[in-house]
């Protein structure tokens, strides 16, 4: 009998209050998850401090742990980077900017119609497809987060207040862990009040 090889997806802010303390439990949390929870694939969204620190702690862990695999779940106008691609882009887009560019290597990519089709909020219908596919739903999530306020048009100067992306993940993922085995972690460490 086949073993079943577990996902696991990351969502959060895009800014975080980067810590060693942050790091160092992110770490410990993905290591386990690969050693005794049998993770296999990690996924990853785009554009957020905490995808850029979980991606690094992934690529970093796929030393000691060479099976690993890092998935791009991407929306429109956004790409996966493959290691044997990763060296021309760089040169190719550093040339193109006139700065020094980094890209980050993933080892598979994910693009879905659904995704596509989405229009704006895309992300929101990303994040839920990464909460779909995975069994464990690593997160950072501040619950006091408010993004800033937004017009509603160009026309009407009034604005509202949006719900954040990850507020919207996390509330959709842990409806989902009610009705299935789904894991949901948040790893956010409130600071400490004087």
């Amino acid at each position: 009998m086949a073993e079943i090889e577990k996902k696991c997806c990351f969502v959060g802010h895009r800014t975080i209050a980067a810590s060693e303390e942050l790091t160092e439990n992110l770490t410990k949390t993905i290591e386990r998850l690969i050693a005794e929870e049998g993770v296999k694939y990690f996924l990853f969204g785009s554009r957020s401090e905490f995808d850029d620190l979980c991606h690094g702690i992934v690529t970093a862990l796929k030393e000691k742990y060479p099976h690993v695999v890092r998935v791009a779940y991407t929306r429109r106008s956004e790409y996966a980077v493959k290691a044997e691609e990763k060296e021309k882009m760089e040169r190719s887009w550093s040339s193109v900017l006139k700065t020094d560019v980094k890209l980050k290597d993933y080892d598979a990519e994910v693009q879905s119609e659904k995704v596509y089709s989405a229009g704006k909020a895309s992300y929101v219908e990303r994040n839920q497809e990464m909460i779909d596919a995975s069994d464990f739903c690593v997160f950072y999530y501040n619950e006091d987060y408010q993004p800033p306020r937004r017009k509603r048009t160009n026309r009407d100067l009034s604005t509202y207040q949006p719900k954040s992306g990850t507020r919207l993940a996390y509330e959709y993922a842990v409806q989902k862990s009610k009705k299935t085995d789904k894991v949901v972690i948040n790893t956010f460490i409130p600071s400490g009040t004087d």
